[in-house]
């Protein structure tokens, strides 16, 4: 599902106005995009939780000419599945 459709499902479900819907969308992904860059951590209980995980600096090399080089520490954000949204999964999207 492209951001476009969650939208227009959105949109559907709630009979909202469109714009108003995409400006809710767009507030959502700026707010989780924001709390991760301070370091937070967000959790959308029952979905799931939002969190930076720090990568330690790595030797790697490079693919075409076999050089070794360092691969600088970084922070990465990361999702980890809420209990619900992972039996949903499990069981196919089917209801209890």
């Amino acid at each position: 599902m492209t951001k476009a459709e969650l939208i227009e499902e959105i949109t559907t479900k709630t009979e909202l106005p469109r714009r108003d819907v995409t400006d809710i969308v767009d507030n959502f992904l700026e707010s989780v995009k924001s709390a991760l860059a301070k370091g937070e951590k967000v959790q959308l209980i029952p979905f799931g939780s939002f969190e930076v995980r720090k990568r330690k600096a790595r030797e790697g090399r490079n693919p075409k000419t076999g050089e070794k080089l360092m691969i600088a520490a970084r922070n990465v954000p990361a999702f980890h599945p809420g209990k619900d949204l992972r039996e949903s999964v499990q069981k196919g999207g089917k209801k209890k």
